[in-house]
């Protein structure tokens, strides 16, 4: 194979060449000037690019380490969740400017083309009113203009947004027409529905609506005033609160048929907290309490009730769980109550009085005091190695009852007997050595003595199926008004503050149901007045359907 001289390889006399070769020649050179000088532009626009996108991988990553830091552990719940906000706000932000950046990066050649990420997100539900857009092509003849045959439609892609309107008000107008008979005289016309607020324009939505943005958004009414503002409709304060002692008070009976289906459970769980009450006389608040009351956690058939009390002692569940006065007035509630073995709860456990009564005592509690040992202290102290086996002993307590959950009472105490009774029993002999080897009035002989001293109700569910082992129950369902009371500020006054609790257990009971409260409590308000006091248990969350 002949080489060309390297002259000739490097240099191409274009004199010697024909003219029009010779042009030719020199617009190629120029173009491939041109690329080069191109060339090294994007080079360089990349170059920032890719650094612009190293420095957003960075800062998500960053991101990522801040969410999981451990400093966040320091933080309190409600800073917690506005640290979250913000870092969700920052992530997507970062996400939609890295996105856009690398759209505008060329295909690495010759590599094969991963496959697009899915975003892991929920599908949207199914219940919610799809509204449909159709874009289809004006014309459907083939785009070419050596064919223009008609085409045939082959499928169709679909996606679908989340879009929301913001609260309507709208008005119902009833027209009662007026029918007169020329014979007889006789003037017929159908009767006016019930007012849900009595001689008052709203209707059982806007009520139901009202008592929702109280009780379970935890939006004051004065809050709730600029809101319905902005809609146009001026709601003030003071007609809010009307509305929502309306309400409150028409549900009333339902409550106490409420009451009675809460203690028809032979299982309870018990639990109480401060609300503080206005006290107008002292120019202050004072502490009164919300006492909860639920059936079992393992029943078929969850509700929740709740009582405003002024006081903390033994009196008030005295008075619920009934038997406090002559024999014979009203019958004593028997069964199985779990609490956090708080004093007030003794007389109504007294067993010489009440000899059908257990008490069941809340694992979560005993499991509590070791978990704070097994963290150690900021100032200094170590993690206790008592409590770090504790924990892990508690663990495996917690596993086997997870495994648990599905089944029916029987079933679950035989698989109690055959798996946690060991777990329980090893323990317990653990503690006790233990005992022996710690100092007294330490934290950790605190802890100990505190499980063993309770050992008895602790154990209780391991002979009764129907039993949970702890009272989260019941604690998950006092944080609503833990919340409530952070925006309420206080209860106005004992009457307020039990029409709070008519609401709440109503609301709340509806949730543990899988109900949506707002459309139960409109269903509700809608019905209650004309509906027969003999069927009245039928609104009951559990027993509810829509009308």
């Amino acid at each position: 194979m002949l080489r060309m001289p390297s002259a000739v390889a490097t240099a191409i006399d274009l004199t010697s060449l024909p003219a029009e070769v010779a042009a030719l020649i020199a617009r190629l050179q120029q173009q491939a000037k041109a690329d080069a000088q191109e060339l090294a532009r994007r080079g360089g626009e990349l170059t920032l690019a890719q650094a612009k996108i190293d420095k957003l991988n960075f800062e998500l990553a960053r991101l990522r380490r801040w969410q999981f830091d451990a400093k966040t552990e320091a933080m309190t719940a409600a800073q917690r969740l506005l640290f979250a906000e913000a870092l969700a706000e920052d992530e997507a932000s970062l996400r939609a400017k890295l996105a856009e950046l690398q759209r505008g990066l060329p295909e690495a050649p010759n590599t094969p083309k991963a496959p697009p990420r899915k975003p892991r997100r929920q599908a949207l539900p199914e219940h919610l009113e799809r509204v449909v857009h159709r874009h289809e092509p004006e014309d459907t003849h083939c785009p070419n203009t050596d064919c223009g045959q008609p085409m045939l439609r082959i499928g169709e892609d679909v996606s679908e947004k989340l879009d929301i309107i913001p609260a309507k008000f709208f008005v119902h107008r009833h027209i009662y027409g007026k029918w007169a008979c020329r014979c007889c005289q006789q003037l017929h016309q159908e009767p006016a529905e019930p007012d849900v607020v009595d001689g008052g324009i709203p209707a059982a939505g806007l009520v139901a609506h009202t008592l929702i943005s109280r009780f379970v958004d935890h939006l004051p009414y004065y809050r709730q005033e600029p809101i319905n503002a902005r809609s146009g409709v001026h709601t003030p304060r003071s007609t809010l609160a009307s509305w929502g002692g309306a309400g409150g008070a028409s549900l009333e009976p339902l409550y106490e048929l409420h009451r009675a289906f809460i203690l028809g459970c032979r299982v309870l769980h018990a639990d109480e907290t401060p609300v503080p009450l206005l006290d107008p006389g002292a120019g202050k608040t004072k502490k009164a309490y919300v006492w909860a009351w639920a059936r079992s956690h393992h029943d078929p058939h969850p509700g929740v009730i709740y009582e405003f009390c002024l006081g903390r002692g033994s009196q008030y569940p005295l008075a619920f769980l009934g038997g406090n006065g002559p024999p014979g007035r009203e019958p004593a509630w028997q069964g199985t109550l779990i609490t956090d073995q708080y004093g007030g709860y003794n007389a109504v456990l007294d067993a010489k009085r009440y000899p059908q009564r257990k008490s069941a005592a809340c694992a979560a509690h005993a499991r509590r005091r070791f978990e704070e040992l097994s963290r150690g202290g900021s100032a200094g102290h170590s993690a206790s190695a008592v409590a770090t086996e504790a924990m892990q002993r508690w663990a495996r307590i917690y596993r086997a009852e997870a495994a648990f959950s599905e089944m029916s009472h029987e079933e679950r105490r035989q698989a109690r007997q055959a798996v946690s009774r060991p777990l329980w029993e090893e323990f317990e002999v653990w503690l006790k050595v233990q005992r022996t080897q710690v100092l007294d009035g330490s934290k950790i002989a605190e802890a100990i003595d505190y499980s063993l001293n309770a050992w008895d109700s602790l154990t209780l569910h391991l002979d009764d199926g129907a039993v949970a082992i702890d009272n989260n129950l019941i604690e998950r369902q006092i944080k609503p008004w833990k919340l409530g009371a952070k925006n309420w500020l206080f209860a106005g006054s004992a009457l307020a503050g039990q029409r709070a609790a008519v609401v709440m257990s109503l609301v709340q009971s509806a949730k543990l149901n899988g109900l949506d409260p707002w459309a139960y409590l409109r269903d509700v308000l809608a019905r209650i007045h004309t509906h027969p006091n003999h069927r009245l248990e039928e609104l009951l969350p559990h027993r509810w359907r829509p009308a």
